[in-house]
């Protein structure tokens, strides 16, 4: 996807600061973070949203699963973190290519929004 900004990102078009990468997802610093610790994990085949999986997909988002529980400790948030997940644009989905979103680093409320 050429408009895409996540791609443009793991296609190195873009510039963000990687946490992490191997060959199926790359991790990096929110560029707007709502906690002090945000990071988005993504995976490197692009996929428009939670709605748009298919059974192809479930070992690739339970390994972004995993990152993200890796990164947490990693991070130095592994006592408490958050991982959500926006679907669609009436859920906050502002970027359409699937991404977990981890954040840490302070209380996280509930409900969040």
């Amino acid at each position: 996807m050429t408009d895409c900004v996540f791609c443009k990102i793991l296609n190195k078009e873009l510039p963000s600061e990687i946490v992490y990468e191997d060959d199926d997802v790359l991790a990096f610093r929110d560029l707007k973070p709502a906690a002090p610790v945000h990071v988005l994990i993504i995976p490197k085949r692009h996929v428009a949203s939670l709605a748009d999986l298919t059974e192809e997909d479930e070992k690739i988002m339970g390994h972004a699963m995993l990152v993200a529980s890796k990164l947490a400790r990693n991070l130095g948030i592994g006592e408490g973190f958050r991982v959500v997940m926006n679907c669609g644009k009436d859920a906050g989905q502002s970027v359409f290519h699937i991404h977990v979103h981890l954040l840490g680093g302070r209380s996280l409320g509930w409900p969040p929004g």
